[in-house]
């Protein structure tokens, strides 16, 4: 399966079915890009997960520093990280069976998004969730 960017109706379903959510790289500024997404998903009715091994939590709630730590599966890994990273979050992925990797603007790897493809999972590189969620009026189509 290639990069679901290209495939709007693929993505429209992803967003649809996904319950929970992992921020790789979530912030606890306020002004950061990656702490507004996730605040953003959290009023959408997304279950979110902060993944940062730098901070033990944000607005009261749990940061894990790793995805093998979260205590639920995740059906989303948001990647906020550098492209560089990938390959060790991609990995982490798979090991916890996710069901899909999403990338923010600028960050892509192609092997690392081949691996995820052969290992089953969905991926999305280089868009951002939020941008693609109002395009897609994702808000009108989840039943929660």
């Amino acid at each position: 399966m290639p990069n679901l960017k290209e495939n709007d109706n693929a993505l429209r379903e992803v967003l649809i079915q996904a319950k929970t959510i992992a921020v790789v790289g979530h912030s606890d500024k306020r002004d950061r890009t990656s702490y507004q997404i996730a605040q953003f998903l959290r009023q959408t009715g997304y279950t979110v997960y902060a993944v940062n091994p730098l901070i033990k939590e944000i607005d009261g709630q749990a940061s894990y520093a790793a995805l093998q730590e979260l205590p639920e599966p995740v059906d989303i890994i948001n990647v906020f990280r550098r492209s560089e990273y990938l390959p060790e979050i991609v990995d982490e992925a798979i090991s916890i069976n996710a069901k899909t990797v999403w990338t923010q603007l600028g960050i892509w790897h192609q092997l690392s998004a081949q691996k995820a493809i052969d290992a089953g999972l969905n991926v999305v590189m280089d868009a951002c969730i939020k941008i693609e969620y109002l395009r897609l009026r994702v808000g009108s189509l989840r039943n929660d």
